[in-house]
């Protein structure tokens, strides 16, 4: 009888209980998976998902019900298709589980995309690259799969490219968040990189205030000192800026003018005045 009510109890218990808080911060860099605990939750085990070229998920088999919270999961990507695989790890708790989380790449390889952002007024640019290893060895069959959605919304759009990528028309002063994959033949492959967002910049907010404030005041500065130097140091200038004039000795060799060439003028003759007589002149 005591048993039958220790049994009813720890079912009701376990109905009861809540499934334990995912995992955080769900990381792939070179093939190490590493992830951060849930908050408040103890006694908790982990396993690792795969899946390769859009084939069901299935368990790890290194990364199973652990306690620790990294796996190195480079044998399961050798073995996979295309030497690639996407990743999640789950938490678990007395026969419970959380919901999976996606693995990302903060630093993008072989599988993963690099991706860095620049935002304009209107428009952001997702900067990509188009030689990867995997554009290399199946040309345009693999592209970029940029996913991005307005900060708050739930709808969440996509766009394929295989290099950089311009979104336009986007909401100015409003945060935007991207996510690309590496997709084949319309299939995802390999983690996503992780979320990257940016605030698009409203027209005429490019410019810096303090910039304008800096030029302004240099300019304040500029003018008085000019005119004082126009004004009252024109003398000095025109002293400083006039070239010496100096003849080289060797000016002769350098034009090359004999100096035999130059003689004086000749002398002009005249005739000696003795006397000089001063006649009146009669008026007739």
């Amino acid at each position: 009888m005591i048993f039958m009510v220790l049994l009813l109890q720890a079912a009701l218990s376990a109905r009861c209980e809540e499934p334990p808080a995912p995992p955080q911060n769900v990381h792939v860099e070179n093939w190490l998976l590493t992830w951060s605990p849930p908050p408040d939750d103890t006694d908790v085990t982990y396993t690792v998902h795969s899946s390769s070229h859009g084939s069901a998920w299935t368990d790890v088999p290194a990364c199973e019900q652990m306690s620790s919270t990294s796996c190195d999961v480079a044998l399961t990507a050798a073995k996979s298709k295309h030497g690639c695989v996407m990743l999640r790890v789950r938490t678990e708790r007395r026969g419970l589980t959380s919901t999976p989380v996606p693995a990302c790449s903060t630093h993008g390889d072989s599988c993963s995309p690099q991706v860095s952002l620049s935002a304009r007024p209107g428009s952001l640019t997702v900067h990509l690259t188009d030689n990867h290893s995997l554009a290399l060895k199946y040309a345009d069959h693999a592209q970029h799969r940029v996913h991005y959605i307005r900060e708050g919304d739930t709808l969440q759009h996509f766009e394929d490219s295989s290099s950089s990528l311009t979104l336009r028309q986007l909401q100015e002063g409003q945060r935007y968040c991207t996510q690309v994959h590496f997709i084949l033949h319309s299939q995802a492959v390999g983690p996503p990189s992780c979320s990257q967002c940016e605030l698009i910049p409203q027209t005429g907010d490019q410019v810096n205030p303090g910039v304008i404030v800096a030029v302004v005041f240099a300019l304040f500065l500029l003018f008085p000192l000019t005119a004082y130097i126009f004004l009252y140091q024109r003398k000095r200038i025109k002293q400083c800026l006039r070239p010496p004039y100096e003849i080289s000795e060797d000016f002769s060799l350098q034009r090359h003018i004999p100096i035999s060439t130059c003689s004086p003028p000749p002398e002009e003759r005249y005739d000696v005045i003795s006397c000089v007589i001063l006649e009146e002149r009669r008026e007739s």
